[in-house]
């Protein structure tokens, strides 16, 4: 099948790939709800996502600025599936990175930032909930390590979160727009380490294959589109996407 899906792929032109948390478990960011996910060992940590109790509750908010400089996003680096995706973009096959990651990693690997949709938004740069200012991450995490345990913003001194997109908080309404319109003109659709359930960003991958594209899901579990697919490829990411792509 392998053999077969890089053929697909070296025949496509228009290929839309759809990542989510498992394409990253190899780079060492854990995902949420899995066996090892962060909600699962710790189910406080789903109130830092959560906006309604982000905003309400200043202990929330100096746990979530803890986890932030914990997290493992600062040391991760790009895994070989990442690097695969670059390829396929670099050979003028890919239109459009989709990914539900926040991490950023796609963008260090060297994805073009045009082609990636963060559809959840980044950890990579927070935002006043007041004023809307953005600024990189960096700057905030700086001023918690100088002792600052909730820093606000610095021109209005409303609350800053993440750049992420909190439960309760709506998805950004022209990302959406971009996934939809790049689904419909997708000839192959690869969903690639996520078991499409979380909506409606998982609803690209029918989109695309009522407009007629092929659908390739690539997953160490059983997602919920397998039936979908045309091909489902289950192993490593890691080892099985540069495998689709060396032909290239």
């Amino acid at each position: 099948m392998i053999d077969a899906v890089s053929t697909w792929i070296a025949a496509s032109q228009r290929i839309v790939v759809l990542t989510g948390a498992g394409i990253s478990t190899d780079s060492g960011i854990p995902d949420f709800r899995g066996p090892q996910g962060v909600w699962t060992k710790d189910p406080q940590a789903e109130k830092q996502a959560t906006l309604q109790h982000y905003v309400a509750d200043p202990e929330v908010r100096r746990r979530a600025w803890r986890a932030r400089l914990e997290s493992p996003a600062w040391e991760a680096k790009p895994n070989d599936g990442h690097k695969a995706l670059v390829t396929l973009e670099r050979r003028g096959r890919l239109d459009t990175l989709i990914t539900q990651n926040v991490d950023g990693l796609h963008q260090l690997a060297g994805s073009s930032p045009e082609k990636v949709i963060e559809i959840h938004g980044t950890l990579r740069a927070v935002v006043c909930l007041e004023c809307g200012e953005r600024a990189p991450m960096e700057r905030a995490l700086a001023r918690v390590r100088a002792g600052e345990d909730d820093p606000p913003c610095l021109s209005c001194h409303g609350i800053l979160k993440s750049a992420t997109i909190s439960f309760g908080q709506g998805l950004v309404a022209d990302d959406l727009a971009r996934a939809a319109a790049a689904a419909r003109r997708a000839d192959l659709m690869l969903a690639v380490g996520t078991k499409l359930s979380v909506w409606p960003v998982a609803g690209v991958v029918p989109a695309a294959k009522e407009a007629g594209a092929r659908v390739v899901i690539v997953n160490a579990e059983p997602t919920e589109m397998d039936a979908l697919a045309d091909a489902v490829l289950r192993g490593s990411i890691g080892e099985l996407l540069p495998r689709l792509v060396e032909g290239l």
